[in-house]
């Protein structure tokens, strides 16, 4: 066991609570559903970039590289001013949903470099110019952009010509669980020696403005000495500060500075010293902005540096909860122990790509991305609904606004978020793909990520899900179970074949209330055809399925009904699990089974015995419209709704069933009573490779042939992995045409060009790791099966045929291409960019973009969304394909 895997176990048995403190806060506070309490629900107006500096937030903090307790209770980041900017960079730029040409983009160059899972080393690297920060730019060059053309990024203007910036390196250390040691390194890269304004800032959330506290209990930093403080706050206890060399001490309050804003919220109308108050001091020189009594809400140890060409200089700064007499004494040993450490734990993780340094260090970025992107996410509906005490009457049509029916919900916790700026709150699908990498490194945070999330005070009372805060009555594709049973999985395998069922159970019973959800609500015919809405594909069809069609009636969907027979299977193999030690389950696991039969039929048959969803002449499955006249029309778009059938698949092996007599007598008269139900799954009586047995959606035909369009470079695949749309659409664009309009679906390699969807949501061509990696899991399950006997032609043309197995190890290994430097040294996932490209200072440090460019793989959309991406985690592992195992059957298809 590392020292790291000793924090863990003593965080989970409370013997030491490693993870108290965390990087916790948000990129992006600001623009958020949760402090938006505007009339008309404009969020990204109400509370923006500018104002966020002067007001007081409601429900959580932000900061630059920044550190919480699990409470947020008290916050710690940097503040950095290079002199020439208009304002102290406290947080990070980014244009708003109206602003960018493809809707939200943090406009800031900054990576994650390293986390341990307690989080006692942190690193991450933020890169400041040192020519004034280009915010207007940014903001009219995008303007200008229409959807036609590329966003225009902080790399675009130049800023950083000359190599005229600072890399401001930002790490965390802990010497106790609340011990927390901050080093800030600076280098100038540039030319010239030049100056720099570094500010560790400590300040606490602001609980006191709302009506809700004691006066007398809000919290206060105070100053005791030239360059040392204290903290007190009424839940946390004292904490001492300081700063390792003479530094000003700068004071004010986390209170809304109502001259400037108006004072939207947590007003404090008799409070002389706010929130902008070291902004004002330092960059607008007004000194009676900071309290001169040096005691306040919020303050920062003021360090001016002047920083040679090619030098460093180091700003070093330490919170405990102990009064220390020599507080650097051990600073430096202390953060060099825990980066070894951090060593030593990687080092064990890595085995599998020990090989490589290149895919050691993109694995390692991707797992600090996972890490540093949780966080304190506090929103109580009823509260936001009705307002608080101390602040104005709220409108009343607010109350039966966005969310109106989620009253129940109430979330304080610490979550795993898809991207801390532009996705800076959990979405219920995006979660559950986070936790299979989580997992590896930390599989309790994993477990308790999916049990949170099926809570009484998530799950709505009808049994849904939380979506995700701009519509949380949304619907994303029902992966919760996928993701628990692969969790369930990975973590019994690191306890040597002891599986939780405790934590199993607990998510299984929930979700069956969820599985009942989509039963009863998206099955508006009873047909067992799903219409799910967004589904999470809210850019790849003909029409928004979020809202009313145009046409009237509603979309038979090819996805939507697909992910519910893999739900089905998912549920039906965890209660196969607890039937080992609790035989009711077999009967539970029973009514799967039979569910997933029905929905197989309903995907074959169109639920009515009348229309197939699966097209014979294209030999592929489609999305049908089915308007109000009762005509049902095929909608031939070539996309991944249509390869999505491929993940309902289950390989269960002879000695499970022999184990489970109940389940397996209900299955066998199903299979021999429901003889066209029988002819629908593949290939239940007749076993497969190693005595195992298959339930899928297709049969070994129409996998063989829906297989044939995927793997067709001319359609599906690409150099970088499966795309989300098939090429064909290129040149033969699909048109539905309405007596109003016509409606067009092309293919689109990058970001939308189409508003209908808003934002920058895309599903048009780029690649997608999730979408992927269930690809790939698939595939693998299927040679669990058929074994190296079932080959297909790889690509589609080639003349080369390849097992399912190698096909899986191909497309991984495109995937990874993406990151990986090729013979020339270059990434496929930064272009043309030359600086990205080569510079030494760039060329190793990983962004994980959203999506990719469906042709030439360059990283698109949100630049650390590093969840769902964090996926690479597991295919950059090496695999043995021939040592496949009954447990790997029943695991995570990566796993092995």
């Amino acid at each position: 066991m590392t020292q790291e895997q000793a924090r863990l176990a003593q965080h989970q048995n409370g013997a030491a609570l490693w993870k108290k403190f965390g990087p916790y806060l948000t990129e992006r506070q600001w623009g958020t559903v949760r402090e938006d309490y505007s009339p008309d629900g404009n969020a990204w107006n109400y509370l923006t970039h500018d104002m966020a500096r002067s007001v007081a937030y409601r429900w959580g903090e932000e900061g630059l590289g920044g550190l919480s307790d699990d409470q947020q209770h008290l916050c710690l980041a940097v503040g950095l001013w290079n002199g020439q900017d208009e304002l102290l960079k406290e947080r990070l730029f980014g244009l708003t949903n109206g602003e960018g040409n493809h809707g939200e983009d943090v406009k800031e160059q900054y990576y994650y470099l390293d986390s341990t899972p307690s989080h006692s080393y942190m690193k991450m690297l933020y890169k400041y110019p040192q020519r004034e920060f280009p915010y207007e730019e940014l903001r009219q060059e995008n303007a200008r952009r229409t959807r036609q053309d590329p966003e225009f990024e902080l790399l675009d203007t130049g800023i950083f010509a000359e190599n005229r910036y600072f890399d401001v390196f930002i790490e965390y250390a802990k010497a106790g669980s609340e011990d927390i040691l901050l080093q800030i390194t600076v280098h100038n890269r540039g030319p010239e020696a030049a100056p720099l304004h570094v500010l560790p800032q400590l300040w606490f959330r602001n609980t006191w403005a709302w009506g809700y506290e004691n006066k007398s209990a809000v919290p206060l930093l105070r100053a005791t000495g030239p360059a040392t403080a204290q903290a007190e706050h009424p839940a946390l206890g004292r904490y001492h500060v300081y700063s390792d060399q003479p530094a000003a001490l700068l004071f004010c309050d986390n209170d809304t500075n109502f001259h400037r804003t108006g004072g939207p919220s947590g007003t404090a109308k008799n409070g002389r010293y706010f929130k902008d108050g070291i902004n004002d001091y330092l960059v607008g020189g007004d000194y009676t902005a900071v309290n001169p009594n040096r005691q306040g809400t919020k303050m920062a140890a003021h360090h001016s540096l002047e920083i040679g060409p090619g030098e460093a200089r180091v700003v070093r700064f330490r919170l405990s909860p102990q009064e220390l007499a020599a507080p650097f004494a051990d600073f430096d040993t202390i953060v060099a122990e825990r980066l070894r450490e951090a060593d030593d734990f990687y080092s064990c993780m890595q085995q599998e790509v020990a090989d490589n340094a290149d895919a050691r260090n993109i694995q390692r970025q991707a797992f600090a991305g996972m890490l540093w992107s949780k966080q304190f996410y506090y929103y109580d509906v009823t509260q936001w609904l009705d307002g608080d005490p101390a602040l104005p009457r709220l409108p009343a049509r607010r109350r039966k606004g966005r969310n109106s029916n989620w009253r129940h919900l109430h979330n304080q916790d610490i979550i795993s978020m898809p991207d801390k700026w532009e996705y800076p709150w959990y979405a219920a699908w995006d979660l559950a793909f986070h936790c299979i990498p989580l997992a590896m490194v930390d599989a309790d945070f994993a477990k308790n990520q999916l049990r949170l999330l099926c809570r009484d005070w998530y799950l709505h009372p009808s049994g849904q899900l939380p979506a995700y805060e701009w519509n949380l009555n949304d619907v994303n594709p029902p992966v919760h179970a996928w993701a628990t049973w692969r969790v369930y999985q990975m973590d019994k395998k690191l306890h040597d074949g002891e599986g939780d069922t405790a934590f199993l159970e607990a998510v299984f019973h929930k979700l069956t209330l969820n599985f009942t959800w989509w039963v009863n609500r998206k099955d508006k015919s009873e047909r067992n055809i799903f219409e799910g809405g967004f589904l999470g594909l809210d850019n790849i069809g003909v029409f928004d399925r979020s809202a009313p069609l145009p046409t009237g009636g509603y979309i038979e969907q090819s996805d939507g009904t697909s992910w519910m027979a893999m739900f089905a299977l998912n549920m039906m193999r965890m209660a196969m699990e607890l039937a080992r030690t609790n035989p009711v389950y077999q009967e539970i696991a029973g009514k799967f089974f039979e569910h997933f039969l029905y929905i197989a039929d309903a995907m074959t048959r169109g639920g009515d015995g009348q229309f197939n969803l699966w097209d014979e002449e294209d030999q592929f499955y489609y999305d049908v419209l089915h308007t109000p006249d009762d005509a049902r029309t095929k909608l031939r778009v070539r996309s991944i709704v249509g390869l999505i059938p491929l993940f309902a698949v289950e390989v269960i092996d002879d000695e499970l069933l022999s184990s489970l007599p109940e389940f397996t007598e209900r299955a066998r008269w199903l299979i021999e009573n429901r003889p066209h139900l029988a002819q629908l799954v593949a290939r239940w009586h007749e076993q497969g490779k190693g005595a195992r047995h298959l339930l899928s959606l297709l049969r070994r035909s129409r996998l063989r042939n829906l297989l044939r369009r995927m793997l067709d470079e001319q359609e599906f695949l690409s150099d970088f992995g499966i795309r989300a749309m098939s090429r064909y659409h290129l040149e033969t664009p699909y048109v539905y045409s309405t007596p109003e309009t016509d409606f067009t679906v092309q293919y689109v390699p990058g970001e939308a060009e189409s508003s209908m969807f808003g934002g920058n949501s895309n599903w048009r061509g780029p690649i997608w790791f999730p979408i992927n990696y269930l690809i790939i899991e698939s595939l693998q399950r299927f040679h669990a099966y058929y074994g190296d006997a079932f080959q297909v032609e790889y690509p589609t043309g080639s003349g080369r045929q390849h097992t399912l197995q190698e096909i899986a190890d191909a497309l991984s290994g495109r995937l990874t291409k993406l990151f990986l430097q090729d013979e020339n040294g270059r990434r496929p996932a930064f272009a043309d960019d030359e600086l990205m490209q080569t510079d030494p200072h760039f060329k190793d440090y990983l962004l994980f973009h959203e999506y990719f460019h469906g042709d030439n793989g360059r990283g698109l959309g949100a630049s650390h969304q590093t969840g769902w991406t964090g996926l690479i985690v597991r295919l950059l592992r090496h695999r043995e394909p021939e040592t496949v195992t009954a447990s790997w059957v029943a695991g995570s298809a990566t796993e092995e």
